[in-house]
Parts: C-alpha cells; structure tokens; sequence
C-alpha cells in the first residue's frame, strides 16, 4: 500500500488551474521527486498534501489519512520543509530544535535526548550553541530538517531542500537526507529544479507542466524514453517543459532573500 496516494486532486485559483488531475503514489521509503518550471504547480501540490491548502477537488492520503477529513492526523505523521527559512537567526541551534519539539508537543522528558540526537544526526552537535545567523546556508537547511524530524514522522516534505547552496553543501545535505530513507525508512517527497539532485538520488520523478504530470518514472526510464544517445535528465526536463534554476550560496540573509524570492516565482 503506497504512503502516499493521490486520486485526480487539483486546486483552482480564480480562473487559473494550479494543479490538475494529479494522480500518483509514492511507495515507503521511496525519495519522489517533483519536477518542473516556476509555476508548473509543485509548491501548490506540496501545500496540499501536507495540509496547508485544501483541494479543489480530488483526494490524497498520507500514511493512511485524508488530507481534509482528517487534516490533524496527516501533521501528526509528517515532517515538512519550506522553501522560506524556517529556522530563527537570532538564536541558537539548540534553542531552535527546542521550540520545535514543543510545537511538535514531545514530552518534557524526551526533549534534551531528541535535540541531541537530532543535532547530531545532522552533524551539528558542535554548532548547537551558535547563533544560527552565523551557520552557512548549508548548516540552516541541515538545521531545518532536523526540526522537522523531530517527532520521527514516516513522510518527510521538502520544497527545494538545496535553494542557495553551493555544491559541497547541497551534496552534505543530501547525504544526510538519505540517512534519513536509509536508518528510518522515511519517505522523501520533494522538489527540485536541479536535475543532477534529481538523477542521483530520486528512485522516480514526475515532471509536472502547467499543473499535469508530463512525464513519471525513474530517471534512467524517463532519460531512455527519448531514444537518444547520451541523454541526460535536463534534456527530458527540456522535452517536457523546459528550464533549470539553481542559485548561489549565501550568508543567513541572502539564503532567506534566495528563499522569499523563490516562493514568489514558484
């Protein structure tokens, strides 16, 4: 039974459909990736189905739950990463991953262990006590997802989990995501404008186009359904809607600016 499945869901802005007729599954401990241009619909689809946006229509489940009858119970069993910076600059990243496990309601005597096995999980036990506006972008987004693990979820949602970060760091975050799938079976779900993230490390893709899925399958399937010699996953991105994006490494400001100004194109 997948963790993840969507029936036909969409969700119409005004006259403009977002999404339209999404329907696919995503297996336990599957890393799925989420193509496509700004605007093709990936952000509104994860907003969706981690609750924040109801559907128009359609339906999904998440570990078993549905997204609108039982929105409380899909939160309780997912971890979800924004592209907009989620961790506080102007304290520590132990007191970050703090606040988190009690907005994620872990009990009292549990806290201390799980920031101290999340921070070193993450391979941030010796930055726990700086200021998180003096981590590199790599170690903020290290730091965010450790907030979102904290309750130990099965799904784990990231919307662009590398936005600004060079590539030493997207390759340190990614090692660590992959842990993740690996130690605890979670379920990744994410999205990506970079299709060398996505060949390496995503067991499928679907790319979307003006809210459809264009195409679905593993990398290698979807780069030998064109036929031709020496094809790579950005020549598909390109036969099915075209473009990339990708951006620069930054202090604690610029990452948060690269984020503001990716949430707003995509």
């Amino acid at each position: 039974m997948p963790v993840l499945d969507t029936q036909s869901l969409s969700r119409k802005f005004d006259d403009r459909l977002a999404v339209d007729g999404l329907s696919i599954a995503v297996e336990t401990g599957e890393v799925f990736g989420l193509l496509g241009p700004n605007g093709a619909g990936k952000t509104t689809t994860i907003k969706m189905l981690t609750t924040l946006l109801p559907p128009t229509s359609g339906t999904a489940r998440v570990a078993g739950f549905d997204i609108v009858r039982q929105a409380a119970s899909v939160r309780r069993v997912i971890g979800y990463v924004p592209q907009l910076i989620s961790a506080d600059g102007a304290l520590t990243g132990y007191e970050n991953l703090l606040i988190w496990s009690k907005l994620y309601d872990i009990p009292r005597r549990e806290r201390k262990s799980r920031v101290a096995a999340a921070l070193a999980f993450m391979g941030l036990d010796d930055s726990a006590n700086k200021m998180v506006n003096q981590y590199s972008g790599g170690m903020i987004r290290r730091l965010e997802i450790a907030q979102s693990m904290l309750h130990q979820p099965p799904v784990l949602f990231l919307d662009e989990p590398t936005v600004g970060l060079d590539p030493l760091a997207r390759g340190a975050v990614w090692e660590h995501i992959l842990r993740l799938r690996d130690e605890h079976q979670t379920t990744i779900f994410c999205t990506t404008h970079l299709m060398e993230e996505a060949d390496a490390f995503c067991s499928r893709v679907a790319i979307m186009h003006l809210g459809r899925v264009a195409a679905l399958g593993s990398p290698a399937d979807l780069k030998a359904s064109l036929g031709l010699p020496d094809t790579t996953l950005d020549d598909v991105f390109i036969h099915y809607s075209g473009g990339t994006l990708t951006e620069a490494e930054g202090t604690y400001r610029e990452i948060s600016r690269n984020r503001r100004n990716a949430r707003r194109l995509g």
